[in-house]
């Protein structure tokens, strides 16, 4: 059975009802967005603990709207006058900023929300002493450092419980509860001036909503002996071939690619140029929904924010939107951007409930959530069958790319060489590049379910103030033609 749902005593001792008829009266519409979080890491580093902390993070965040016009404020005093100020602060700054406004914020951009969302959870900290969690750790560690060549062996832990609480003045209210779960083992090892690291999916890719059961020790064991003994292969293997050749992406690298050429590019505050200033624009323009294709037939891209387990799975947005599962791109062709009822109201485009804040002190802006590429019908064995010759590669290393989410190039920790249909010899410093439409055209297959994995990341950057946020994909292996992929020499 799931755990409790409270995340720390104090959140007992907040009212959301109560606060909000303090600061009703401060403007034409006002909105209240408690989040508390308790965060437990712990890492060990070659089977010694390095460290093991806790942070609480408890506050508000009051809209208000004046005279169709929305502004923010957030406060970590929840006292009546904290909420107070917070609110007057907010409801000057509409009065203020409204003279300047792009469009018009309406209660349509605010609908009444009234819902939950709990994701699942068997077990938590309480299940478990801290001790023996650790303990765990440090065995990972130790199986991770198969010989003394292995000079650095890490195993990482992170365990959120989160709690959300949205309540309007139109009547919006939302409770949301998420138990998140991170995960990361890696080894380095060492060859004179020669160094490889090799990690179990990558440094931040076993991200999960769940509890202490995603941590299956026996089979994660087996994995780290797994990922020392290949951290040893890299360092006898040749540097990846400078060629143009057919690619297999595993599911842990594909996160990588749906990230940064399928996610950004289509949110519509890119498109809008909202974030120029910062994390860029994209090369999607409106009028392109509904007529790119945007890569081959196979192609199949949805958002998800329903799926069990994923990393960025709830109920409502930030916005009182109920999430819904959508197509974006169907069979290569671009259907929907990524955009809350803000980007959508202004560009008069369908969108996803994705306005999303990082945290209590954020305002919302259109994020990803999950963004999953769905399963196709190849196995592994078939598409490694079908290449005469090409490259296989693992676990994203670098990222690049421009800020129009058109041009790239990324990183693996980990290749293969493919000839003649068969898997040979390891290849070291994997690297490709390509440009997002055309590499996209260029999908041969899609893998099917038995090779699909479900990863994501706790560190999606944008918006100024800066906003880390939570991001799932879940993609099968796919199998590329014709892609420049290059190593260590280039």
């Amino acid at each position: 059975m799931p755990v409790s749902l409270a995340v720390h005593p104090q959140f007992n001792d907040f009212d959301p009802h109560l606060a909000l008829n303090w600061i009703r009266q401060e403007a034409d519409w006002v909105s209240i967005r408690f989040i508390e979080e308790d965060t437990h890491h712990r890492t060990v580093r070659n089977g010694r603990p390095e460290q093991n902390s806790v942070s609480i993070e408890r506050g508000v965040m009051v809209e208000a709207m004046v005279d169709g016009y929305i502004a923010y404020a957030a406060t970590s005093d929840l006292s009546k006058t904290g909420l107070l100020l917070a609110a007057q602060s907010a409801a000057h700054q509409a009065r203020i900023a409204g003279s300047y406004r792009v469009f018009d914020s309406t209660l349509s951009q605010r609908p009444q929300a009234l819902g939950c969302y709990t994701s699942t959870t068997l077990s938590w900290l309480d299940s478990v002493g801290l001790a023996e969690f650790t303990d765990r750790l440090i065995e990972a560690s130790r199986r991770l450092r198969v010989t003394d060549s292995i000079v650095t062996a890490r195993a990482e832990a992170t365990l959120v419980a989160s709690r959300m609480r949205y309540v309007s003045s139109n009547g919006s209210d939302v409770d949301q509860h998420a138990f998140l779960a991170g995960q990361h083992f890696a080894a380095s090892a060492q060859d004179g001036i020669d160094t490889q690291h090799r990690s179990l999916n990558g440094p931040t890719a076993r991200c999960v909503q769940g509890g202490l059961e995603s941590f299956d020790w026996d089979w994660l064991y087996a994995e780290c002996e797994r990922v020392g003994s290949e951290a040893l292969d890299l360092l006898k293997a040749e540097n990846c071939p400078d060629e143009t050749l057919d690619l297999i992406l595993a599911p842990d690298q594909m996160l990588l690619q749906i990230h940064e050429s399928i996610g950004h590019p289509l949110e519509l505050d890119r498109i809008l140029g909202d974030e120029r200033n910062y994390a860029g624009w994209s090369f999607v323009k409106a009028e392109d929904f509904g007529h790119l294709q945007y890569g081959s037939p196979l192609m199949n891209v949805s958002f998800d924010p329903g799926r069990s387990t994923e990393f960025a799975s709830y109920g409502f947005d930030d916005g009182g939107a109920p999430a819904r599962r959508e197509w974006l791109i169907k069979d290569g062709l671009l259907l929907r951007g990524l955009g809350g009822l803000e980007s959508q109201s202004r560009l008069g485009l369908p969108g996803v409930a994705n306005f999303r804040s990082a945290s209590w002190n954020r305002a919302p802006i259109d994020r990803m959530a999950n963004i999953n590429l769905e399963a196709g019908k190849a196995s592994l064995d078939e598409m490694i069958g079908s290449v005469r010759r090409g490259v296989y590669m693992e676990a994203n290393r670098s990222w690049s790319i421009d800020d129009y989410r058109n041009k790239f190039q990324f990183g693996c920790e980990y290749a293969r060489l493919i000839e003649d249909g068969r898997l040979t010899r390891v290849l070291k410093n994997p690297n490709y590049r390509g440009v997002t439409v055309p590499f996209w055209h260029s999908l041969a297959a899609v893998g099917n379910a038995d090779t699909s994995g479900i990863f994501g990341t706790p560190y999606c950057g944008k918006g100024e103030p800066n906003q880390m946020i939570r991001v799932g994909h879940a993609s099968p292996a796919c199998l590329f033609r014709s892609v420049q992929v290059f190593g260590g020499g280039a």
